[in-house]
This record gives structure tokens, sequence and C-alpha cells, in this order.
């Protein structure tokens, strides 16, 4: 059975992943782009938006991981939107016509709506199901791939908390944010379900990994 991933989710160091006041003008509340600043320095971060430079460390190793084997995705409303998007029927996500996800992408949403096809071999499906459920949606469209879960925390606490996660990466960033959406909340003993090995880097940032060993 194909594998569910999450690749590069940063989190504070008090465990939050956003931050609070999230607005169209501010996807990240008041944490702005401070979570995120190590990934924008990553030579790849640099090749993707057609850049020369960034580094070629271990964050790099790490973020080159968000790709290879993956043929489908899931993601929260609030990954896909702001608050209210449901509201705008032309509001088609954060990225612009082409998304960086480029398969089948499933928006685990309330607020349902047709399919809806992007560049770059994208189509967002909106979802009303459990995590469970979408989890198999997904990995029907991702034909013996795996499936990348990609945030916000509040998607990524349930899929955890049903054990549905095989490999989990967490970027504890050197930053306290003290409000927001935390990703630890009840989920205590989790680690007793996972080899966990731990990489700091020159950045500043520590990489945690988290393979499942109890099914």
């Amino acid at each position: 059975m194909s594998l569910a991933r999450v690749h590069n989710f940063s989190v504070s160091l008090d465990g939050f992943a956003t931050g609070e006041g999230l607005s169209r003008e501010a996807p990240f509340g008041h944490a702005g782009e401070r979570l995120h600043q190590w990934m924008f320095a990553t030579r790849w971060w640099h090749e993707r938006s057609g850049d020369a430079g960034g580094t070629s460390g271990a964050d790099d190793v790490f973020v080159r991981r968000f790709e290879p084997g993956i043929g489908a995705e899931v993601m929260g409303a609030g990954k896909y939107g702001y608050p209210g998007w449901h509201e705008d029927p032309e509001w088609k996500g954060w990225w612009g016509p082409n998304p960086p996800f480029h398969t089948p992408t499933f928006v685990l949403t309330r607020h349902t709506r047709p399919p809806l096809a992007m560049e770059g071999g994208t189509t967002f499906h909106f979802l009303d199901a459990s995590p469970s459920d979408a989890l198999k949606t997904a990995r029907e469209a991702a034909a013996g791939k795996d499936v990348r879960i990609g945030g916000g925390a509040t998607v990524i606490r349930e899929f955890l908390a049903a054990r549905l996660i095989d490999h989990l990466h967490v970027v504890v960033v050197p930053i306290v944010l003290g409000r927001g959406v935390r990703l630890w909340d009840g989920l205590e003993g989790l680690e007793r379900d996972y080899a966990v090995d731990t990489v700091t880097t020159s950045s500043g940032v520590t990489h945690l990994t988290f393979e499942r060993t109890a099914r």
C-alpha cells in the first residue's frame, strides 16, 4: 500500500504551525514568512523561482523530498484559501494558474464545489470526508504512488490522531509565536509509534523525521 507522507512542515519552538489573524493578505497571520525562511534560502527554492544561488546543505536535501514518489495530495480548507474563500466562486488557491502539486489534490471542506483543473497537472477536488475516507480516495487517485498530507496543522493532527501518517517531517524553527494553531495538541505518546530522528542545520532549524513502526 502507498504511504501517507508529510514533508517540510514548519512549526515554531512552541509548536505553532501558523500564526493568529489569518486573512487573504496574511496567509500565516502574525507569523508572516518567518516559519519558512529556511526553505526560501535553499537552492531548491531558488530553482523553482527561476533564480540562481541558494544553499545546498541539509536543508536543501530535505526540501527536495517533497515531490518524488507522490501521486496525490490531501490538504485542509485552511491551506487552500483564506477564511471565507468558499464564498468566492473565483478563488483558485494561493498558487496562481500552475500550483506546485502537479497531481490530483483533495481539499477537505464542508463547502464542496466541482473539481478545478489547473495547469501542470493539478486538479483540486473538494471533499467532505473523514481522514480515513479522504486517504482512501487519494490513494486510488495516486495509482500506487504515495499520498502527501499537505496541512495545515489541524488536518495533519487529525491524520496523526487516526494513526494514518507513515512518514512525518517536521521542521522546528527557532522562533516563538505564542499564538496561532498548534500541531501537537492531543497527541500525547505519539512517539511510541515512530522511529524518530533529528538533524540540526546551520540555518538554525531542526529537522524531525518520524517513520512509523507500529501499524
